[in-house]
């Protein structure tokens, strides 16, 4: 998962799961643009639900950083 200097509006992060990309809410949680397998979409729900405070700072402030792992 991955954010991109110089984004538009919404606030939302980029995922890839094998040949599938979709565009996720941070916000929500919820897919907006693309398509993803549904064990996928669960696991960026979760990655976005454990970091969604620090992914939206980074989303401010265009400074990515490695985010831990779902647990």
């Amino acid at each position: 998962m991955h954010l991109r200097n110089k984004e538009h509006n919404p606030p939302h992060i980029h995922a890839i799961y094998g040949d599938e990309e979709a565009t996720f809410y941070i916000d929500s949680g919820e897919i907006y643009q693309g398509k993803f397998p549904k064990n996928g979409e669960k696991l960026v729900k979760q990655f976005i639900k454990q970091n969604k405070e620090k992914l939206l700072e980074m989303w401010e402030t265009e400074k990515c950083e490695e985010l831990p792992p779902i647990k």
